[in-house]
């Protein structure tokens, strides 16, 4: 039996399907780090002793990159601004929690130094102005 996308999950598929959300190696992550490494940048992944682990690390010239989800932190554009249908006061906080914590990752990683750049899933589409972008943000 299939279900529409408006049928309300039980706590355990619910729960199941969240499980399946993945923090790391998410296909924008990947085409970030495939046309990063293309350009000739070559980074470490993920560095736990900088704030907010970012996705990838440039240590000799002190930049990070974090791909960011346009629902899950809140962007402003088409996707991020969906509202969810279930649960909503829930998922508002969590996002605005991520929105905060973005926010604060971002400042220490500043504080600190270093200079960060957010691409965002929507910002995907255009592979040539990502590259431009990158090479911009990297040189």
């Amino acid at each position: 039996m299939s279900r529409s996308p408006h049928d309300v999950f039980s706590p355990e598929e619910r729960s199941r399907v969240m499980q399946t959300v993945k923090s790391k190696d998410t296909k924008p992550e990947m085409i970030v780090r495939r046309l990063a490494h293309a350009l000739g940048y070559r980074f470490r992944l993920h560095r736990k002793d900088l704030p907010g682990s970012p996705d990838l690390v440039f240590v000799g010239r002190k930049k990070a990159i974090f791909v960011h989800g346009c629902f899950w932190h809140g962007h402003d554009c088409k996707r991020g601004s969906r509202q969810p249908k279930t649960n909503a006061d829930y998922w508002r906080a969590k996002i605005g929690r991520n929105v905060s914590r973005d926010a604060a990752s971002l400042q220490a990683l500043d504080d600190q130094g270093w200079r960060a750049l957010v691409i965002w899933e929507c910002e995907m589409k255009d592979r040539t102005a990502l590259a431009e972008r990158l090479k911009g943000f990297l040189d």
